[in-house]
């Protein structure tokens, strides 16, 4: 698997031009990114540590001497007529991406990760004869992440991908948004018969918007190879787009030959040295790993693996749990909190935690008023937070008092509520006498409905059997 992932760069990799997603096409571009007579490109050093970053997170040896070549083809959408990647010195090589949990657990391996500029889009319009190129995506700083050929399903395919992304996102490095291009994966394709150790002829599929989409198109290539090796016929060793509608993929060109792209240094670029100290200044800033804070989450949270699995789901969401235990001491009702009502009004809401309207410490009240009796669960994340949903500047306990749910312990308003509940269940109180105990959590339910939810229930419990003792 191929993953060009563009680098959270303001700039693009070797010139000044705007890096920003939407414009208007072709309004950032400037002379070295159309690739004018006399003009020099000039190295992002930001899109450097990038990749570094990426590199150090993937356990990659780091190279500290590189240089950049020039792979020559010619697509409209690149107008120099060539693409600056990294050929013989890629910045990152070796390294690997765990996926699986448990005893599923496996290493993916990586062949290398290196820096190149991107392409610009080209736009075919249906029934036009000419087809539009926007170069403003032309020239944006990308890594390349390149698998070893270890991956041998579709779904350890989409589960490598699903960790690229959410690895991306915590560094910084990449938006990971597949559907704006910013993350875009091309899988080559091969089979070989059972017994072989030889590969077939590899088939690369481009242009995948989804990871889904990836786990079709691998699914669906699979199938066309083996049908075409059992009718006797030879694979073609081309390039291959998907079609999400009918769920096949088809032609696009023949497959470029590595000698076809005539590498060679690029003259216009310096080497570049990684010293001790740019590779240390670029550690010290690394950010926690998703796997770094669910060990933190099992070892001083006392979690169960499940949420901490969870709650890493996300740097954002990771980062929501660990504010909000900044205001509690009951790591596990946040846990819980945050993996239910929290994600279910994520997801009905479509924002990231970042953008959540119920602040961490907001959170942690609701949570205490909980913890001391105020009120129930139940109440709280029914009643309480879709009003805290709704208006972030209000106090969870002004609400409680507003809607008039505070719960009570004073035994002089719980007793008539029990009594008008017994009166009206003679038949159940007799059941109850006659040694059927669990049905007192019938009388629980109907002491506070009754109550309105008020009644604290380990109050309103220890008077009920007292009651149902004196009968």
């Amino acid at each position: 698997m191929e993953v060009h992932a563009q680098l959270l760069t303001v700039s693009k990799i070797f010139a000044a031009d705007s890096t920003a997603y939407g414009n208007e096409p072709n309004t950032q571009i400037s002379v070295i990114t159309l690739a004018h007579p006399g003009t020099l490109p000039k190295l992002n050093r930001k899109a450097v540590e990038l990749a570094v970053r990426m590199g150090l997170a993937c356990k990659s040896a780091i190279a500290r001497h590189m240089i950049f070549d020039r792979k020559n083809y010619f697509y409209p959408d690149l107008p120099k007529g060539y693409q600056i990647t990294q050929d013989r010195t890629p910045i990152c090589k070796g390294g690997y991406i765990t996926i699986g949990e448990g005893e599923s657990q496996k290493q993916i391996v990586l062949n290398r990760i290196h820096l190149e500029e991107d392409a610009g889009k080209s736009i075919h319009l249906e029934n036009e004869p000419d087809t539009l190129v926007d170069y403003n995506r032309a020239g944006t700083a990308l890594i390349e992440i390149v698998t070893e050929p270890v991956i041998h399903s579709s779904a350890d395919a989409y589960a490598f991908l699903t960790e690229i992304r959410k690895l991306v996102r915590y560094l910084d490095v990449c938006d990971g948004n597949m559907e704006e291009g910013s993350l875009r994966c091309d899988a080559n394709v091969s089979i070989r018969l059972q017994g072989s150790n030889a590969l077939g002829k590899k088939v690369e599929i481009k242009n995948m918007n989804s990871i889904r989409n990836v786990q079709r198109a691998i699914d669906s290539e699979i199938e066309r190879q083996i049908e075409l090796i059992e009718k006797g016929e030879e694979i073609i060793s081309e390039t291959r787009l998907f079609d999400a509608a009918s769920g096949k993929t088809y032609g696009m060109r023949t497959k470029e030959e590595l000698n076809d792209y005539r590498y060679f240094p690029d003259p216009d670029l310096s080497p570049v040295a990684l010293s001790d100290e740019w590779l240390n200044e670029i550690k010290a800033a690394m950010p926690a790993l998703p796997w770094e804070l669910e060990q933190k989450f099992i070892e001083e949270f006392s979690l169960p693996a499940y949420d901490a699995r969870l709650l890493t789901e996300t740097k954002e969401l990771a980062q929501y749990f660990l504010e909000v235990c900044n205001h509690t001491d009951n790591f596990k009702a946040a846990s819980n909190w945050i993996m239910g009502p929290v994600k279910s009004a994520l997801n009905e809401l479509t924002l990231t935690a970042n953008d959540f309207p119920v602040k961490p410490v907001t959170l942690a009240e609701l949570i205490k008023l909980v913890e001391s009796g105020k009120v129930s669960f139940s109440i709280a994340s029914q009643r309480i937070f879709p009003e805290l949903l709704k208006n972030s500047a209000l106090n969870p306990l002004d609400v409680a008092q507003q809607l008039n749910v505070v719960q009570t312990s004073d035994e002089d308003s719980i007793l008539p509520v029990i009594d008008s509940v017994l009166a009206d269940f003679p038949d159940k109180v007799a059941e109850y006498k006659k040694g059927k105990k669990g049905i007192i959590a019938m009388f629980m339910g109907e002491v506070m409905k009754r109550s309105k939810g008020k009644a604290d229930p380990k109050v309103a419990n220890q008077l009920l059997i007292k009651k149902l003792e004196e009968k």
